[in-house]
């Protein structure tokens, strides 16, 4: 009998624990997300498979893809095992996964209610640092003429030009406007500015004959609609 290799590489697992076997004879979508990230890795180290380490990396992340794919590339080589060259690798396929997902909502053209409106703007906003305040500009068929980014940092009255929404709205012929925003601590509880600046621009729209059908607050994995809870 051949005594098993002491080597934790991925060539010498057994095949149920082959990460790229398995993907190969019965389909990518049967992994794990540790296997996957086992894959890009390719190996552990010495005292751990690359299995253990990719549990180990998404335990750190609240084993959370979203939350993983913030993790710079220092912090990502925090761990035994992860050199620059794996965890770029890693980085760059989270980035490609959030990019697949941003062209998915592009294929969103009507908005039908508040979660089409979150799953059109979520790749953009759900996984920021910092906040965003967007515009979403419709025809009088809900259709979406245009998204706009208005201003970026913390919202309040000063930093949004009313002017500016009022203007480009007449300029590409909408009729109505959904409003929204993300909180990057995960809060869904709108503040006072989140307040007073849906009343604000709600009441520029109307002077001009436009409408503000909602304002939503986005998360990485939810969001709150001024419509929704009927405070609009």
């Amino acid at each position: 009998m051949h005594e098993k290799p002491t080597s934790l590489s991925i060539k010498f697992w057994s095949d149920d624990d082959k990460p790229r076997e398995k993907l190969v004879q019965k389909g990518r979508s049967v992994l794990s997300d540790a296997e996957l990230i086992a894959i890009l890795i390719g190996s552990g180290s010495r005292n751990e498979s690359a299995v253990k380490l990719s549990k180990r990396i998404l335990a750190s992340a609240n084993h959370n893809l979203n939350e993983l794919g913030k993790l710079s590339i220092k912090q990502l080589m925090q761990f035994k095992g992860i050199g620059e060259a794996k965890a770029v690798t890693i980085a760059a396929a989270l980035e490609i996964g959030r990019r697949r997902r941003g062209e998915e909502a592009q294929k969103i053209t009507k908005v039908t209610s508040s979660k089409s409106v979150y799953e059109l703007l979520q790749p953009k906003l759900g996984d920021l640092q910092h906040e965003e305040f967007w515009i979403v500009y419709l025809n009088n068929s809900n259709k979406v003429l245009q998204t706009t980014q208005l201003s970026k940092g913390g919202i309040t009255g000063t930093l949004v030009d009313v002017r500016l929404v009022m203007r480009q709205a007449l300029e590409l012929g909408s009729v109505a406007l959904i409003l929204a925003h993300n909180h990057p601590s995960g809060t869904l509880k709108p503040s006072n500015a989140d307040k007073q600046i849906t009343q604000k621009l709600k009441s520029a729209a109307q002077a001009l004959d436009l409408k503000v059908l909602d304002h939503l607050i986005i998360t990485q994995e939810a969001y709150f609609s001024f419509a929704d809870e009927q405070i609009l």
